[in-house]
């Protein structure tokens, strides 16, 4: 933090000095979404996807988490890190995806396929991931499916990363639940193609949450790390890009030299973006907004997640 800083906060109610301050005190560290405001980002001493964010928060020694980001993030926080405090600097800031499964489906899925395995998407509630046999994210889905020694696979919340997996494991019979992100579900092909059309030149990256109208005209299907790394490891000087706007950060960053073009929808997920510095400072000062795991559901719900963990390092 520091000079670099200084642009992206300017106009914003805090100190940084106070801010560092009330670090030292709670022994905390900041984790950051890349769909977060971009002077969120700036605070952050950590900035991910949600792979990234799970993983980071159980190799950090710190007492206190301050998870920006939406209310799934703080819960595997926490399940991953029970002695630790995890704040949220907005209680209201959720995922409507994360709740897009009901228990009957799942159970309805167990009762029908002997060998089955419950796979839950990250972005889902402490409750969701209980009744699951492993977590994955969009970064390693593909990979822990792959792994698992079950021929049928229930795929929750989220079809659009379900269909997306099933495409790169077909060794596996796919159940499909209903859910979907709201952010990449509702995005216009027609706007991605008006882009083409106007830059020829560039390729286009999305999001496997993405609907499959435009994964069908993608140049690159990936994670939001996985955009991030494309972009930056590419010889292109064009990008068009199917995910949420918050990224923009991270690719300016990793690529100054090139143009990110965004569909005239520009596709922004409001719940990450009612995190702000002021609420940063906030839950720092206070203890305010802390997450705690529900005991009904905490062991099987973290046994999800680590075997997440465990798969994903195979």
């Amino acid at each position: 933090m520091g000079k670099k800083f200084e642009r992206e906060l300017r106009g914003r109610m805090i100190s940084l000095e106070e801010l560092e301050e009330w670090k030292k005190k709670r022994d905390a560290v900041i984790l950051a979404h890349y769909y977060v405001r971009p002077e969120v980002q700036a605070l952050a001493d950590y900035i991910g996807d949600s792979y990234f964010l799970s993983k980071k928060a159980t190799e950090l020694a710190n007492k206190t988490i301050v998870l920006c980001g939406v209310t799934f993030m703080g819960e595997s926080a926490k399940l991953l890190n029970p002695d630790k405090t995890v704040l949220m600097p907005d209680l209201a800031a959720d995922c409507p995806m994360a709740h897009m499964v009901t228990k009957e489906t799942v159970q309805a899925a167990r009762d029908q396929y002997d060998d089955l395995a419950v796979v839950c998407y990250i972005n889902s509630t402490q409750e969701i991931k209980s009744w699951s046999d492993v977590c994955v994210t969009s970064a390693n889905a593909v990979k822990i499916v792959k792994n698992l020694p079950n021929k049928h696979i229930l795929f929750i919340p989220d079809r659009n990363l379900a269909h997306f997996v099933a495409a790169a494991v077909p060794e596996k019979e796919f159940i499909y639940n209903e859910g979907f992100c709201i952010v990449h579900e509702f995005m216009q092909v027609e706007e991605l193609l008006d882009l083409k059309a106007e830059h020829p030149d560039a390729k286009v990256l999305v999001h496997p949450e993405c609907n499959h109208k435009i994964i069908e005209i993608a140049d690159f299907i990936g994670s939001t790390s996985g955009i991030i790394n494309f972009a930056g490891e590419s010889r292109d000087k064009e990008f068009i890009i199917g995910t949420e706007c918050g990224v923009l950060a991270k690719l300016k960053e990793r690529r100054p030299d090139a143009e990110f073009y965004f569909p005239e929808t520009t596709p922004t997920c409001v719940n990450m973006k009612k995190i702000t510095p002021e609420k940063v400072l906030h839950v720092l000062k206070t203890g305010e907004n802390e997450i705690h795991a529900k005991p009904e559901t905490e062991g099987a719900a973290k046994n999800a997640l680590a075997r997440m963990l465990e798969l994903a390092g195979k």
